[in-house]
């Protein structure tokens, strides 16, 4: 029985020792598994910010637009005759009354000679016929001429005064005659191609063509805007002057000045647009009637707009979002809505307000919440 005894104690100290040992070895491992947490956080995310811009801002409506010549006619020829010289060449500028093409008038200035001579000839007739009717009014007056004959010599002046007046109508359509064998420039523009080369034999009842003239400044911009802007757009108009900005494709020059002049008074029912115009002047001569531009119509103005680069801007199945610097600089993601944009510079409606910190760089870097370190970036 005491042998079982000390069997039994010595049992109870060897797992007594034995737990010992086990409770220092978790002690040692607890120490060890806890060193996890107390390791340093992850470094901030070091990002550009700035500031909401808030100013106020224009408000555009852009189209593609076409150039479009004020004044375009076919020049004709109102004479017949064979066509003599053409003293300008083709595609040149030319002013108001420049001399652009010479028909034969050889026989046109013989017919105003011929009127000429006729007006003499009937003025001679005249004077002699009105002498003779006051002759015959002292005849009369002391009963030497029968009345039959003095009412003679007054129908004879009268008809000689008819006469007359017939051959100064004469005269001046063989002035008129004349005159159009000459086609001058009826205003300041560009000849095109010719189309009836020198030796031509050119008709006035067929009129035939010889060239077109185009105006080239100031010209026509037109475009076709949509029924839905149309009530916006004739709002502007009605209240003034609608300034205009004419974009070149292709061109470095700034954008062209204008005036919106006329809104059509029917919308196109198979395009659902109305045709309208602005004038912008063209003083270089280096925009062509049917060119492709845009034009911009400064509709109205916009206070109060918050702006951000647009650089700021992502996206998600969401739709667009900005980064702002949140509490404890920790990122905060906005879904904003897009408005109008100045330059680099977007108007967002909704989303953020005055005052916040948005993140403008090393978007893909960042996500919700996590740390970041503000660096500012200008702006705000």
């Amino acid at each position: 029985m005491r042998i079982f005894k000390l069997g039994l104690n010595g049992s109870l100290l060897a797992l007594a020792v034995a737990g010992g040992y086990l409770l220092a070895g978790w002690d040692v491992g607890s120490t060890t598994a806890g060193a996890a947490p107390s390791a340093a956080a992850p470094q901030a995310m070091p990002v550009p910010v700035v500031g909401v811009v808030k100013k106020t801002i224009p408000i555009y409506l852009e189209y593609a637009a076409r150039t479009e010549a004020i004044r375009n006619v076919t020049l004709r020829a109102k004479a017949s005759g064979y066509l003599q010289e053409q003293p300008v060449s083709d595609g040149a500028d030319v002013k108001t009354g420049d001399l652009l093409y010479r028909i034969e008038a050889s026989d046109y200035q013989a017919a105003l000679d011929q009127a000429k001579a006729q007006i003499t000839r009937d003025q001679a007739s005249l004077e002699y016929l009105n002498s003779s009717l006051n002759r015959g009014n002292k005849l009369a007056d002391n009963g030497y001429l029968a009345k039959d004959g003095f009412d003679q010599r007054r129908s004879a002046v009268r008809q000689a005064e008819a006469a007359l007046a017939i051959s100064r109508a004469a005269l001046r359509t063989a002035e008129i005659n004349l005159k159009n064998t000459e086609i001058r420039a009826p205003f300041d523009g560009r000849l095109g191609r010719n189309q009836a080369p020198e030796g031509t034999l050119v008709t006035s009842a067929a009129g035939t063509p010889l060239n077109n003239l185009v105006q080239l400044s100031p010209v026509y911009i037109t475009f076709n805007p949509g029924e839905t802007e149309l009530a916006e757009i004739q709002k502007a108009f009605a209240s003034g002057t609608v300034e205009t900005e004419v974009i070149i494709p292709g061109s470095d020059s700034k954008p062209r000045q204008g005036k919106l002049t006329f809104i059509d008074n029917a919308v196109e029912r198979n395009t659902g647009t109305i045709a309208a115009r602005a004038t912008i002047e063209n003083s270089d001569f280096s925009l062509l009637p049917g060119q492709y531009v845009r034009i911009r119509l400064h509709i109205r103005e916009l206070p109060n707009a918050l702006m951000v680069p647009q650089t700021a801007l992502g996206s998600s199945q969401f739709g667009k979002y900005v980064y702002v610097v949140g509490k404890d600089n920790l990122v905060e993601q906005r879904v904003v809505a897009l408005g109008p944009t100045d330059g680099d510079l977007v108007t967002l409606t909704n989303g953020i307000k005055e005052g916040d910190k948005i993140i403008s760089g090393n978007l893909q870097k960042i996500f919700p919440g996590a740390a970041v370190q503000p660096l500012d970036a200008g702006g705000g």
